[in-house]
Order: C-alpha cells, then sequence, then structure tokens
C-alpha cells in the first residue's frame, strides 16, 4: 500500500508539471483514475454514481491548482484517503437530500369512494423551511446519549475522539492543519480515524433518525 500511494504522489507530481488541459496531463490523470477507482468507498445506493461522479469533477478541478476547493496536499494524506473522504461527504449530502425530499412526497387520498380527491400537499405550508440539518447533528454529537462518540477514541489519546473531530468538523470546519497543531497529532493520523471511526457513525446516525 506504501509502495502504491508513492506511485500515486509521484503521478500527481508529475501531472501537475503539466499546464492544465494539456494531452500531458489528461493522459496522466485518467491514469491516476484508473489506478485509484477500485480502493474508493463503494456501496450500492441508487444515488453512488452521482456522488462518485462529482468526485472524480471535484479531483480534476482540485488535484493541481484547487478551482473549487482546497489544493490537494500529499503531507495530509493519501490521494484515495482525500478522494474517499469527499465522496463520503456527498454521500451524506445526497441521502440528506433524498430524505428531505420524500418527506414532503404525498398521494393524494381519495375521499368518500373517490368522487372527491383531495390532495393532502394542498394543506402543506407555503415555502417550508428546510430541517436544521447541522443543528440536528451538532446537537446529537453533543448529547452523545449512550456515551459511544467519547468512548471511541486515537489509542493512547482519549481525549481524542469522535465527539471532538465530529464538532470540529461540522461546518465552518476547523481544518486538519489547524486540529494536527492544536492536538499534536499528524494530520493523516487524525483523518484516518476521523473517515473510519467517525464518519460511519454519522452517517448512520442519518440513517436511522433521518434528521427530519
Amino acid at each position: 500500500m506504501v509502495e502504491f500511494d508513492e506511485q500515486l504522489r509521484c503521478l500527481v507530481a508529475e501531472a501537475c508539471g503539466h499546464r492544465p488541459g494539456s494531452h500531458q496531463r489528461q493522459k496522466l490523470l485518467t491514469q491516476i483514475i484508473r489506478l485509484t477507482s477500485r480502493k474508493l468507498w463503494r456501496e450500492s445506493t441508487p444515488y453512488y454514481q452521482d456522488a462518485l461522479q462529482q468526485t472524480w469533477l471535484y479531483f480534476c478541478r482540485n488535484i493541481c491548482e484547487g478551482l473549487t476547493g482546497q489544493t490537494y496536499d500529499a503531507t495530509s494524506g493519501s490521494v484515495v484517503t482525500w478522494l474517499n473522504s469527499y465522496l463520503k461527504h456527498r454521500l451524506l449530502d445526497f441521502y440528506l437530500k433524498q430524505n428531505r425530499e420524500q418527506s414532503i412526497t404525498v398521494s393524494p387520498r381519495p375521499i368518500n369512494d373517490g368522487k372527491d380527491i383531495i390532495d393532502p400537499v394542498d394543506n402543506l405550508p407555503a415555502n417550508p423551511q428546510s430541517p436544521p440539518i447541522l443543528e440536528d447533528l451538532e446537537n446529537w454529537a453533543k448529547t452523545d446519549s449512550d456515551g459511544e462518540l467519547r468512548r471511541i477514541c486515537i489509542k493512547g489519546r482519549p481525549d481524542v475522539n469522535c465527539q471532538l473531530l465530529i464538532l470540529k468538523r461540522l461546518p465552518p470546519e476547523v481544518s486538519w492543519r489547524e486540529l494536527s497543531e492544536e492536538l499534536g497529532l499528524s494530520i493523516p493520523t487524525l483523518s484516518s480515524f476521523y473517515q473510519r471511526q467517525c464518519l460511519p457513525r454519522l452517517r448512520k446516525y442519518a440513517e436511522t433518525e433521518g434528521l427530519l
């Protein structure tokens, strides 16, 4: 895996050495995509392919220049780790969006043996407010009713747990570099722990509670 990550870093450095839009850069970026695609997070949700396409678009726009986000920083972790982090966040976005849409989708219900049709949508308030998703996530993490988020921590550092990192990474998020300096741990250590232990619990909460 170390050799694979080093190979990707070399390809990224070589690709970014060519001018944007050049044939040489496009060829190398395609090679990186082929190498990393089999290493990415996979799931069978109906919106996975949409999230994956957004991830590849993000990759092409930010691997060298940072056109729509932060430029990839090899010192922060591997290309695969960087892409998986973005992909998992997009999957969470799609899940929450789907549930918001489903929450206001209702079917007309026949009344009086079908003579009159009342559409429940007519009774919905105009311009309904979006559910306070971030506020709900923050309350869930702070409350930590079963203590799991506080219990799951980096080995030897009980103060660096999922509760802390989830709250720090909710918008407006604290950068990994700032967290690294504040906590005295490397960026790859923090980022890897967050993706393996914290983000799955965040998504599980969204799936079980709906946040709606």
